[in-house]
């Protein structure tokens, strides 16, 4: 095992800098700090669509094992060099996205957030991947950064949207569609 942390804070990072994976210092405004902590917040965020009561266990099982796998991105991150997500990790997104998928009906309209407590905490897990996503292609215009990190997190936040569809219809509340048509009075 690692490195324990016996004391939480270190005042190294008073100056607003901090340390990377490598033992590199970088400002904590950084590209590569912001792309890193934004996957631990979509981490966080999956967290809570766990915590989610009566979630589908094979929904609870599948988003364990990302959580997993969203650590390991963010430490490829943090590691400048470091690879830690390949190809057949973004293969068993597909795969799980086709799966999950296939029962639904097709799309007619745009879904908007919601559809029950663990649907909506899915839709909000899905937006902080895209931004993640977003960083990661801003950070990747500087520093270099593997195209698998960039694919697997555009395939988990197609995911997500398709567990947000599932969920919402788990919990009978059914998907919240977008009425282009409504008046305004």
């Amino acid at each position: 095992m690692g490195n324990r942390l016996s004391k939480i804070y270190t005042r190294t990072g008073d100056d607003g800098s901090t340390g990377l994976g490598d033992g590199s210092r970088t400002g904590k405004d950084s590209p590569r700090v912001d792309a890193y902590g934004t996957v631990d917040e979509a981490n966080s965020c999956i967290g809570l669509v766990l915590a989610s009561p009566q979630l589908p266990e094979d929904v609870a099982r599948l988003l364990t094992s990302i959580q997993h796998q969203l650590f390991d991105l963010g430490g490829e991150l943090c590691i400048p060099g470091h690879a830690a997500i390949v190809d057949a990790d973004i293969e068993r997104l597909e795969q799980q996205l086709d799966a999950f998928n296939e029962p639904l009906p097709p799309l007619k309209d745009f879904i908007l957030p919601g559809g029950g407590e663990a649907a909506a905490r899915c839709h909000i897990a899905r937006t902080v991947v895209r931004r993640a996503e977003r960083e990661c292609v801003a950070l990747s215009r500087v520093e270099t950064v593997r195209p698998e990190a960039i694919r697997y997190l555009n395939r988990l936040s197609d995911l997500l949207f398709v567990l947000a569809r599932v969920l919402a219809r788990a919990s009978g509340h059914g998907e919240v569609l977008w009425n282009h048509e409504r008046r305004h009075g």
